[in-house]
């Protein structure tokens, strides 16, 4: 990894996001996590959306909405984790010494262009709400500038390892936790290594 600048590799749980940034040395700069929404359902296509169309409706959890309802909220949703990625980003820019370039993000599966197909589409309604995150992340992200790599969860670890020309990331990423202290869970070093194997990536293209 050459260059200033640093990378950061993002982890994502319902509306909570995971973020780890490296240097351009490896060195690890930053930990954190913060929430894209605050006080709204985290999972409307797959919940409000679901029950909207019948599904899932004698689940103990369940209300009565409408379709028109359910879209409805998705779309406010959308609107405020775009604005909960940018404070999110703006806030860890700030913090960070090292100019941020490159954020590393995990691989989208394609969806069906509208919200009421996204709902009614059983599998598209268990990832929708994810996807919506994961895009609220990168558009934030590319309106600061940085670039967006994609990475699949699958292959981050492995393709640190090759990135850096190392046989074993575990242990790297070890020494890595030990450098900040806990917590430092699975979800962490996912991060660290989509971010690690995207700085290389971003290095060698310029």
């Amino acid at each position: 990894m050459t260059g200033h600048t640093a990378t950061v590799g993002v982890t994502e749980h319902g509306n909570s996001a995971v973020l780890v940034t490296v240097g351009s040395d490896g060195v690890l700069l930053d930990r954190r996590r913060f929430d894209l929404t605050d006080g709204l359902p985290t999972h409307p296509h797959h919940h409000e959306g679901s029950w909207a169309v019948g599904r899932y409706r004698n689940s103990p959890w369940a209300r009565e909405i409408t379709l028109g309802e359910a879209i409805e909220l998705v779309g406010r949703v959308r609107e405020a984790a775009a604005s909960g990625a940018q404070e999110g980003l703006h806030a860890l820019a700030a913090d960070v010494t090292m100019p941020i370039a490159t954020i590393a993000i995990r691989t989208c599966p394609e969806l069906p262009k509208t919200v009421e197909e996204r709902i009614r589409d059983n599998r598209a309604q268990t990832v929708a709400d994810t996807v919506m995150y994961r895009q609220a992340l990168a558009t934030a992200a590319e309106e600061r500038g940085w670039s967006v790599v994609w990475y699949e969860r699958d292959r981050a670890f492995t393709d640190a390892a090759a990135a850096l020309g190392v046989e074993d990331i575990n242990a790297l990423l070890a020494r890595m936790g030990r450098s900040i202290g806990p917590p430092w869970q699975a979800r962490h070093k996912l991060a660290a290594a989509a971010a690690l194997a995207a700085g290389c990536l971003e290095s060698t293209e310029r």
